[in-house]
């Protein structure tokens, strides 16, 4: 469609990384614009992909989670999700490494079992997309899954701490409304969903 991107690349002439551990890789880069000239510094980090599932149970009401986020330091409410996980035990990762990474469809049946006990027969991908494409190099994986059952307890890792919530479509409507529904990629994920139903 377009003929002459190669015109916008910049060229990434130098890079450090602030903090590589096992959980993120921050970088100050320094690039090349297409008319010559470089500039720095320009921060991006590396996390591991992930997923978002837009579940609704067999009577119609969506499955939510409550849980705190540090970043804006409150309590949000949000759609199931979670890293896709990685054999090489790292948090992070580019797209290059997609050999060493769970297969997005599991990661997104075990992230919804996990937090909410919850499994579905019925799945559709909607889209995959990157998380914040100005800053970090991760995708997120939306799936839908619909007439979820309970099969068992929630089963959280270390550092959650959730709370399920079955919600009807207008109480996410009026939240997202009142700033309430407060991850954007959920809010696309729910937007999209209404779309494919309609």
């Amino acid at each position: 469609m377009y003929t002459d991107d190669e015109d916008l690349v910049w060229e990434e002439i130098r890079t450090e990384h602030i903090v590589q551990d096992e959980w993120i890789d921050i970088r100050r880069s320094a690039y090349r614009f297409p008319d010559g000239t470089e500039f720095e510094p320009y921060y991006s980090y590396s996390r591991r992909d992930y997923v978002v599932i837009v579940a609704s149970d067999e009577e119609g009401k969506y499955l939510c989670v409550r849980q705190y986020r540090q970043g804006i330091k409150e309590v949000t409410t949000e759609f199931p999700a979670g890293g896709i996980e990685r054999k090489d035990g790292k948090e992070y990762g580019g797209r290059k490494d997609a050999a060493v990474a769970e297969e997005a469809l599991m990661a997104a049946k075990r992230e919804l079992k996990e937090e909410t006990g919850y499994v579905s027969d019925e799945w559709c991908h909607l889209i995959t997309v990157p998380s914040n494409a100005t800053i970090a190099d991760n995708y997120g994986h939306i799936f839908v899954a619909r007439n979820c059952r309970r099969e068992s307890g929630q089963d959280l890792d270390e550092t959650e701490f959730l709370h399920v919530k079955r919600l009807e479509a207008e109480e996410i409507e009026k939240l997202i409304a009142e700033g309430k529904f407060q991850q954007a990629v959920h809010i696309m994920a729910w937007l999209l969903s209404l779309r494919r139903q309609g």
